[in-house]
């Protein structure tokens, strides 16, 4: 009886293996949202990680640390934080920067999870208005490959996203 459960339980698991397998090896999540203000007024929320408290969804742990390094802002300045499991370790490099159009960054957790990733925010002005796009990319290991049979990895990171680019419209729009 307990052969026959292992063996089933060894089955299901290469089962698992077998179909995450055929999982992308890279993802990206995007959401984009439209602002009543020139780029020139939303880009500098974005490019100085300074003005990330404003807006950003990410601020869930009151006592977590923050550190500032490199530039003011723009090309080469730096964000660190450290905090409760929920908002974990890692840190930001703004690897590019041009008014007021583009900031590509490089983000690196370190906790919960090991990821290094790329993000972008894109604005495009649409007449009297902004779309800010913010977008990441990344690399699918074996173990978020597993993870993505179980978690949609686009609604939980896209959710953050749009959430805040909906405080960023509302502080830009003031």
């Amino acid at each position: 009886m307990i052969a026959k459960l292992f063996l089933a339980l060894v089955a299901l698991l290469v089962i698992v293996l077998v179909v995450a397998s055929t999982k992308p090896d890279s993802f990206r999540v995007e959401r984009s949202v439209s602002i009543k203000a020139p780029a020139d007024k939303i880009f500098p929320y974005i490019n100085d990680l300074h003005q990330w408290d404003a807006w950003t969804p990410y601020n869930r742990d009151p006592a977590m640390k923050k550190t500032f390094g490199g530039s003011a802002a723009g090309k080469g300045a730096t964000y660190g934080w450290e905090g409760n499991k929920e908002v974990g370790k890692g840190d930001m490099l703004i690897t590019e920067s041009s008014a007021p159009n583009l900031v590509r960054m490089d983000l690196h957790f370190q906790q919960p999870f090991e990821a290094n990733n790329q993000v972008d925010f894109k604005l495009v002005t649409e007449g009297d208005s902004t779309k800010v796009t913010w977008g990441m990319d990344g690399k699918n290991n074996m173990i978020s490959k597993v993870m993505g049979l179980f978690i949609n990895m686009d609604n939980m990171i896209g959710k953050d996203f749009q959430a805040g680019l909906d405080k960023l419209k509302t502080v830009a729009e003031k």
